[in-house]
């Protein structure tokens, strides 16, 4: 009795019957158009340069695939309140196509935060 409610008819495959792949499914409109692929350590991938005698800090986000600009655009939007004096000094650009550089301030940790509760 135990064995046949583990074994169901419907789940058990043969070695002979193929696999069929699902087709992908359409990106919805709650995704961004944009993703940040984990590291082969699965960290997140956001470097930290220091530069002029420790008096520029940079904070690189590498590995975006997708519209890198929507995420420069984001993070310049909802990364600090609009009015606060972290975003007056929050200077971002795109490099090279597949990076993300922010420079004015130590936001490592910030970036790293809100790119995790965006679910990456």
């Amino acid at each position: 009795m135990l064995r046949q409610s583990i074994l169901q008819p419907s789940r058990v495959r043969l070695f002979s019957q193929s696999v069929t792949a699902s087709p992908p499914q359409p990106l919805s409109s709650t995704q961004p158009p944009y993703f940040v692929r984990r590291n082969s350590r699965g960290s997140l991938p956001v470097y930290t340069d220091i530069r002029n005698g420790r008096t520029r800090y940079l904070i690189q986000i590498r590995n975006v695939e997708g519209q890198v600009q929507a995420l420069a655009n984001e993070l310049r939007a909802s990364l600090f309140q609009a009015d606060s004096l972290e975003a007056a000094k929050l200077r971002i650009r795109v490099h090279d196509q597949r990076h993300v550089l922010l420079s004015g301030g130590r936001w490592k940790a910030d970036v790293m935060s809100w790119l995790a509760a965006k679910g990456f």
